[in-house]
């Protein structure tokens, strides 16, 4: 796995799924190359969903990027997987007063302050990768954060009751109760991958695929021009982990999304879905949980070697051991 200037680990990520499994990455290289290592011995790259992105109350809001960066630094809310710890509510709240935002989508206060800042930065004309690499500066997260695109491309949902509803509003406020007929990404056709991410991509070692949704956040990213081509490029092999357990989604409801496009709810469809990389597809390898262990053999025969591994990161030790799982099936799929 690793090369004279050791491992480039690259995983494509979005919310909070993706969030613990890069935690559990970053602690697992930690592991491996201990005494501060990472970002020299082993390097750690998050290319990040930006589909969830929107302006609101005239400020830019990045869910999946502010998530996962919270949860790298230990400053996230456990409790409700999103959001800062110790949070107030009293900026949300004058809001709501005033008739500004959407009162069913709360910012926090400490929240508030990482959104302005990004906004100033972006009015003031820095780019969203600069932006996102200025606030996390302020947190030792030792790992490159990288939306996958600098361009506005937002995920609006259709329906057959009306207009479209941006991927936030179908979401949040009707909890993906309103049945999708489909995902768009408005813009996408227009947008290029940011900066660094293509580089990241072909220089890596490693290409993980975070348990995220398949359709609006993985989907999102691949959508990007030029994303598919760099992956099936990459000298790297490329894992995928299940975001499916037993037929259940892991977190929030991503069956929803799987079901507006036709792809079944279980770990064999969502990886038939990404494909295998030598059919054209996406993936080398895929982690299945243990209680899917029947899915190992028809993955493998089709071209995507899969093993079955315990994939419910309770903690950050088990969340290590699923990412030890995914870089040393890696290793083994390297020429």
């Amino acid at each position: 796995m690793t090369t004279p200037l050791g491992p480039r680990v690259v995983v494509l990520s979005g919310g909070v799924g993706g969030a613990r499994f890069l935690r559990g990455v970053r602690e697992e290289l930690r592991r491996r190359f201990p005494d501060g290592a990472i970002g020299t011995t082993a390097k750690l790259t998050a290319i990040v969903n930006t589909g969830d992105d929107m302006w609101l109350a005239g400020l830019r809001i990045t869910p999946d990027l502010d998530s996962i960066m919270y949860t790298l630094a230990g400053a996230n809310d456990e409790q409700r997987g999103w959001g800062r710890v110790g949070e107030t509510e009293r900026v949300a709240a004058e809001l709501a007063e005033y008739g500004v935002g959407w009162p069913w989508f709360t910012l926090g206060d400490l929240d508030l302050g990482t959104h302005i800042a990004r906004s100033s930065m972006l009015r003031e004309g820095l780019t969203l990768t600069q932006a996102t690499a200025r606030i996390a500066e302020r947190w030792s997260i030792d790992t490159a954060l990288l939306p996958v695109t600098d361009d506005e491309v937002e995920t609006y949902v259709s329906t057959n009751d009306g207009p479209d509803l941006h991927f936030q509003e179908w979401w949040t406020r009707y909890r993906a109760k309103v049945d999708a007929t489909a995902f768009v990404q408005r813009g996408v056709a227009e947008s290029r991958p940011a900066p660094g991410v293509e580089a990241a991509i072909s220089s890596a070692d490693v290409i993980l695929i975070a348990p995220s949704n398949p359709v609006v956040s993985i989907g999102t990213v691949l959508g990007i021009p030029g994303i598919r081509e760099a992956l099936s490029a990459a000298r790297a092999p490329i894992v995928g982990v299940s975001p499916i357990i037993g037929g259940s989604v892991v977190r929030g409801m991503a069956d929803a999304c799987l079901t507006a496009i036709g792809v079944e709810t279980s770990a064999r469809a969502v990886a038939e879905h990404y494909g295998t990389r030598r059919g054209g597809g996406l993936l080398d390898g895929w982690l299945v949980d243990d209680v899917d262990a029947a899915a190992a053999a028809p993955l493998t025969t089709l071209g995507i070697t899969t093993e079955a591994v315990p994939l419910w990161m309770t903690d950050l030790d088990s969340s290590a051991a699923l990412a030890c799982a995914a870089l040393d099936l890696a290793a083994r799929l390297r020429p």
